[in-house]
């Protein structure tokens, strides 16, 4: 039903953003909270402890309350009362510990910082504390450059069809295709399992554009293949990790950043797509290298060629890719705007399920792992909302971070400090930008 929903605002929906967006973030802390439990080692099937509830509803009340007032709430600004503040608080506090859950605590640290700098700086202009609390949960709950800011709204509106598209391209049997198109081109050289890995993860980076995605597809597959060959698990697990990682910077679908990049630039996602390319193939080129030597020192052999597939046998199901080209087409030419092309693209690959499903019937193949059923078009529209999020929650983090930095100053201040350090080299401005 999320992913539905997502779906249908961000093709119809005429709702002011702060309507659209603080729903988006409401019903994400929902399914987070069902998701995401606050011990990893200590959870119950089917059972949900009493302050993960509490948490769960207040949390995403506080955001449905700002949706539902939200013309009332825009029209006050800064004269936003106590009950307001009191709302905001619960609602970033929230936010935060489901980023602790979901993200991980290194994101935190640079939060608290920042946030500890911004509180700082509001009291340096008035000591009252009271007054720099207001401001800044105003700034960072009730505007558009805090938690609604860029991030999240670039996730609701492209990144989140993207992940649902993935999760239907996973499920129509691209993503087996890929591993056998890996086999078929690296399976039998010296270390072929671990150059099926990187070759796979790099096919597969393209429909995901996710490492954690890319990780879980391929890695089930390949790790077993690697160990079984001679590799150490470790170093199995190591070839697969670092694979999959590529999955975020290689086009058509990258990560998250590469759709914040677009829209921080201005410049056509397709544009940033195209520049990715090398990078890309750099990074997948330098660790097949890493595997081949690694293969070469150890003496392991690959996998007998009767064992693997033809690539004759392949060229059928070329139509699998249908979708993936269909979006390539329409996002480089502008033809239409990135979510009505991941949304035609869903379509696509649904359709092209379909079809697949009459090919395996008339082949008569005793091999239905990859046929569509309707029960997988439900689990494909679980996994895009499952996979939505851990991205939709470091987004909105990512948006505290940048309207501490907008409210204190500090990006002009930054800025400035580069210039000067520099001193006009271009490469030295790079490398402390890069900092």
């Amino acid at each position: 039903f999320f992913s539905l929903y997502c779906l249908y605002m961000t093709l119809f929906s005429t709702a002011l953003p702060e309507v659209r967006l603080t729903l988006f973030v409401g019903c994400i802390i929902i399914l987070g909270f069902l998701t995401y439990p606050a011990k990893k080692g200590h959870v119950k099937v089917n059972s949900l402890p009493w302050y993960d509830i509490v948490l769960m509803l207040v949390g995403s009340a506080c955001f449905f309350y700002f949706a539902i007032n939200a013309f009332t709430l825009i029209q006050l600004a800064t004269r936003i009362e106590p009950i307001h503040v009191i709302i905001g608080v619960i609602g970033i506090l929230v936010l935060i510990e489901l980023c602790r859950r979901c993200v991980g605590i290194p994101i935190l640290c640079v939060v608290a910082a920042l946030l500890i700098y911004t509180f700082y700086n509001q009291l340096s202009y008035n000591p009252s504390f009271f007054n720099a609390l207001k401001n800044v949960v105003y700034k960072l709950f009730y505007t558009t450059s805090g938690v609604i800011g860029t991030p999240i709204n670039v996730c609701f509106t492209y990144i989140v069809l993207f992940i649902i598209f993935g999760a239907f391209l996973e499920r129509t049997g691209i993503a087996s295709f890929f591993i056998d198109a890996a086999n078929a081109i690296a399976g039998w050289t010296s270390g072929g399992p671990a150059k099926v890995a990187v070759i796979s993860s790099a096919l597969c980076g393209m429909v995901s554009g996710s490492s954690v995605g890319n990780t879980v597809t391929t890695g089930s597959v390949t790790i077993p293949m690697m160990k079984k060959t001679g590799y150490k698990p470790e170093f199995a697990g190591a070839v697969e990790a670092a694979a999959s990682t590529g999955g975020q910077i290689m086009p058509p679908i990258m990560g998250a950043a590469a759709f914040l990049m677009a829209e921080f630039t201005g410049e056509p996602y397709g544009t940033i797509a195209m520049r990715a390319i090398l990078p890309a193939v750099l990074y997948f080129t330098g660790i097949y290298i890493a595997v081949h030597l690694e293969a070469k020192k150890l003496g392991l052999k690959g996998i007998p060629r009767e064992q693997l597939p033809r690539v004759r046998q392949l060229l059928p199901k070329i139509y699998l890719l249908a979708p993936l080209v269909l979006l390539v087409v329409m996002v480089s030419t502008n033809m239409y705007t990135m979510a009505f092309s991941a949304a035609i693209a869903i379509v696509a690959a649904v359709a092209v399920g379909l079809v697949n499903n009459v090919v395996e019937i008339a082949s008569k193949s005793s091999n239905r792992e990859d046929f569509l059923t309707f029960g997988k078009i439900i689990d494909a529209l679980e996994g895009g909302a499952k996979g939505s999020i851990t991205v939709a929650v470091a987004c909105g983090v990512a948006g505290i971070i940048s309207g501490c930095i907008t409210v204190t100053g500090l990006a002009s201040k930054l800025l400035s400090t580069i210039v000067s350090l520099s001193g006009g080299h271009m490469i030295i401005a790079l490398a402390l930008t890069m900092l």
